[in-house]
C-alpha cells in the first residue's frame, strides 16, 4: 500500500510525572472503544508544531499549563477501516509523538468541551497496569521507565 492510499493522523501527547504518579486523561471511548485512561494529548492542528499541539491539548484536557522537557518516543499505530471513528474504507496510520513535560501553571479540573476526554487525574504509576488504559499508555510509560533505568 502506498502512502497516499491511507490517511495519516499526527498527534502529540505528554508524559507528566509527579513523584510516584502520572497525569492521565479519561478517554470516553466516543465513536468506538471502551473508555480508558490515556495520555493527555491529541491531534495537532495544521498550523501547529507537534510541541504547540501537545501543550494545547494538555491544557484543554487537564487545565494545566505545561513546559515540554524532551522528546520521549514516537510511535505509529495502524487502524483498519472498520475500527475507525468515521465511516470509511481507508486504513489510517496514527503517528503519535510523546514528550515529557512538567506542570508550570493552571489547575487540574478543566474539562474538554465536546472532546474525547471527560476528566484527568493523577494515577499512581504502580496502579496503571491494573487500570483500564489504551496501548499508548504502555508504550509511553515503558519508554519513560526505560529512560530512568
Amino acid at each position: 500500500m502506498e502512502f497516499y492510499d491511507y490517511d495519516t493522523r499526527v498527534a502529540a501527547y505528554a508524559v507528566i510525572v509527579d513523584g510516584d504518579r502520572i497525569l492521565l486523561s479519561w478517554w470516553n471511548g466516543e465513536g468506538v472503544g471502551t473508555p480508558a485512561w490515556s495520555l493527555p494529548g491529541g491531534g495537532i492542528e495544521l498550523e501547529e508544531t507537534a510541541e504547540q499541539g501537545a501543550i494545547r491539548e494538555v491544557r484543554e484536557e487537564t487545565g494545566f499549563v505545561v513546559e515540554l522537557t524532551g522528546l520521549l518516543v514516537v510511535d505509529s499505530h495502524v487502524v483498519a477501516p472498520g475500527d475507525r471513528t468515521i465511516e470509511t474504507d481507508r486504513w489510517a496510520r496514527h503517528l503519535r509523538i510523546v514528550f515529557t513535560a512538567r506542570v508550570v501553571g493552571g489547575e487540574l479540573g478543566t474539562l474538554e468541551v465536546d472532546g474525547s476526554t471527560d476528566r484527568a487525574d493523577w494515577v499512581p504509576i504502580a496502579a496503571v497496569p491494573d487500570e483500564p488504559h489504551v496501548g499508548l499508555v504502555e508504550v509511553a510509560l515503558g519508554a519513560w521507565l526505560d529512560r530512568r533505568a
